[in-house]
């Protein structure tokens, strides 16, 4: 089987193209039905036409309010036959009727460990609070901003020296390897939810080779063309 998801994007989509790379691979049994961005210029769109996956601007000033709007997405996403939806640096929050038609069918990353840090600019107020420990989440969607049931975290060293455009630049690397990966659980129908919590159904396949990343810690592992 293979699932069909919709990828929302706002800016350059980085992790867009991680996921379509990993199921040009054949390691992630998804097809993407279309790329919708609310704005015309991103990148994430230019990508997705490179590849021939049909991208989509909705701009969000052409709609007179926001129920307009959200309504207008759903529509879009719904026609293009999608069964999940990936969020890759969208940067509008999901109307509640958006959220309820696909119910635990929507995956989010973000760039920190949370729930630390929720919200926008977190690299830098990760930088500027001190950490020690950064890193990124990959999220089931919920009402709420950055809150619904973790799916993988990975984690990276941040040291005083850091500032957001450098732990950022850390932790992006990690996200282009944990998000194809819990997409690929995804739609491979690995993931349950229970309560605040996700389970992952085991595999066959053998972990991933992490020296290339190192020194890190992510959690769960990994798998092999992660």
């Amino acid at each position: 089987m293979t699932l069909p998801l919709a990828i929302l994007a706002s800016g350059g989509g980085s992790n867009l193209q991680a996921i379509i790379d990993r199921i040009e691979e054949g390691k992630i049994a998804a097809r993407i039905t279309a790329v919708v961005s609310n704005k015309p210029q991103a990148r994430a769109l230019s990508r997705a036409r490179a590849h021939g996956i049909p991208a989509i601007a909705l701009p969000q000033d052409d709609y007179p309010d926001r129920a307009a709007y959200d309504a207008a997405l759903l529509a879009a996403v719904q026609d293009s036959g999608a069964q999940a939806v990936v969020l890759a640096g969208y940067l509008r929050l999901l109307a509640p009727p958006f959220i309820a038609a696909f119910k635990n069918r929507i995956l989010n990353i973000h760039p920190a460990l949370l729930p630390s840090f929720p919200g926008l600019r977190v690299q830098a107020a990760a930088a500027a609070y001190g950490v020690t420990i950064a890193g990124a989440t990959v999220h089931f969607v919920d009402e709420e901003m950055d809150n619904g049931p973790i799916v993988i975290q990975a984690a990276v060293p941040a040291g005083p020296d850091d500032d957001g455009e450098s732990l950022a630049a850390r932790i992006l690397t990690l996200e282009h390897r944990i998000y194809p990966q819990a997409v690929a659980w995804l739609a491979a129908g690995r993931l349950a939810i229970a309560g605040r919590k996700t389970r992952l159904a085991p595999s066959s396949l053998p972990p991933a080779d992490l020296a290339l990343v190192s020194p890190c810690l992510v959690n769960p592992m990994l798998e092999e063309g992660f």
